[in-house]
């Protein structure tokens, strides 16, 4: 039982070396000249270069903030997996672009569930009006894959959304809903601090 969590816990961790050693490749801004007519030529002698690339970097911060790593727990609200159930979670999100981020979760209780959603990350915004007692949200919304273990090991689509909520420099804090898409719909709530790289 434990080896096969271990196992478990080492394929999650494997995936997200792996997204992160893929992504490693950055896609370099290229330039292209502008073509301009003979007599503005006359006045410029170099082209206005345009950038036309964006390029990927794994564990950047994106337009919600630092990539983080934490702990937390999930509170099931339908279902028949572990994503459906209270459990234990480490949770994570790695940045790729501006705005793309990957959200790699684990779900440790009997029949551990891995989440791996792709995530659009929105800009921070301050749901308070005063700036003494400034309170800053992050919302996100994506979509990936829910990979659940044990007996009912099966291969699900995941669809996610919640909020970042930055406490400080070192820390944020997050809450979303994760819905899974297996044999039934399964539901969780998911609340979490993660420490900011």
């Amino acid at each position: 039982m434990y080896f096969r969590l271990i196992g478990q816990i080492v394929s999650l961790l494997s995936v997200v070396v792996a997204i992160a050693g893929f992504s490693g490749f950055k896609a370099n801004a290229q330039t292209t000249p502008v073509s301009t007519p003979v007599a503005e030529q006359e006045a410029t002698s170099l082209a206005t270069p345009q950038k036309i690339a964006q390029g990927f970097s794994p564990g950047r911060a994106t337009r919600s903030g630092r990539s983080y790593i934490g702990v937390g727990g999930n509170i099931g609200l339908g279902g028949d997996t572990t994503l459906s159930e209270g459990a234990f979670s480490i949770i994570t999100k790695i940045g790729l672009s501006r705005n793309l981020s990957v959200r790699p979760t684990a779900l440790i209780k009997d029949d551990p569930v891995f989440l791996i959603p792709v995530t659009v990350d929105f800009a921070t915004q301050s749901v308070t009006g005063t700036p003494q007692q400034q309170l800053n949200v992050a919302p996100y919304l994506g979509a990936g894959v829910l990979i659940s273990t044990g007996d009912d090991d099966d291969l699900g689509f995941l669809v996610s959304g919640g909020v970042d909520v930055p406490l400080s420099n070192q820390f944020t804090a997050t809450a979303g809903v994760n819905i899974g898409f297996i044999n039934d719909t399964e539901v969780g709530l998911l609340l979490g601090v993660g420490y900011n790289f």
